[in-house]
């Protein structure tokens, strides 16, 4: 794997969650919920290859 992509990855998910919290209260609800879903995955992808790329 390379790691300069899962290094801009990781960071662009993590701005992104940034973001999301940040603007929690401008979003419509239905918006809200939806994104906030698709940010946890990202975050909990980028861990999971955060500890692949450790391992291997």
């Amino acid at each position: 794997m390379n790691n300069e992509n899962l290094v801009i990855y990781v960071i662009v998910v993590l701005c992104l969650g940034a973001v999301l919290v940040m603007s929690k209260d401008k979003m419509p609800p239905r918006l809200k919920r939806g994104m906030a879903l698709t940010a946890v995955i990202m975050i909990a992808l980028a861990f999971v290859f955060i500890i692949y790329s450790m391992l291997a």
